[in-house]
């Protein structure tokens, strides 16, 4: 032990300055990057391809479901038309998967892929008894007079 009562460390940590040679860099090697043509394909080909994607993703309910819908295929774009914007989100987290799945199943670096949000005219659900009597009244309007003249309520 030393003077102070601590022990002393055997490990000796080098200076900077006494290293020799200094950071050596690695040599760059010259890796041949394979330029590929795109190559064409037909839009059954890549309904194939989608198909195959989504069987890959079973697993996860809500893509699967997502991914099974009929798609629309314009030149090298891939349209898939939503129902909600739920499925605009998950569309954007799968987006990379898809593309790279797609791209290389067909050898073709231009695929795009697109969710457009379609909007539906849902008609509204109809729950309440007074909701009920006035979608019938809507059609019919004499049932509006039937309803006075015999004092009926349509909230029992």
């Amino acid at each position: 032990m030393s003077e102070t009562g601590k022990a002393k460390s055997t490990l000796q940590i080098p200076k900077l300055h006494t290293l020799k040679g200094g950071i050596k860099e690695e040599p760059k090697s010259k890796i041949a990057v394979e330029e590929r043509e795109d190559q064409a394909f037909t839009p059954d080909q890549l309904r194939t391809a989608w198909k195959e994607f989504a069987e890959t993703r079973k697993i996860y309910q809500a893509e699967y479901h997502l991914l099974s819908q009929e798609i629309e295929v314009r030149d090298n774009q891939v349209i898939v038309h939503l129902h909600n914007s739920f499925q605009d989100t998950l569309i954007n987290t799968i987006k990379s998967d898809a593309l790279t799945f797609l791209r290389e199943k067909l050898k073709n670096n231009t695929i795009q892929l697109t969710g457009e949000l379609s909007v539906s005219d849902e008609k509204k659900v109809i729950y309440t008894n007074r909701e009920k009597f006035e979608h019938l009244a809507e059609k019919n309007p004499k049932l509006k007079d039937l309803k006075e003249r015999l004092g009926l309520d349509t909230d029992f």
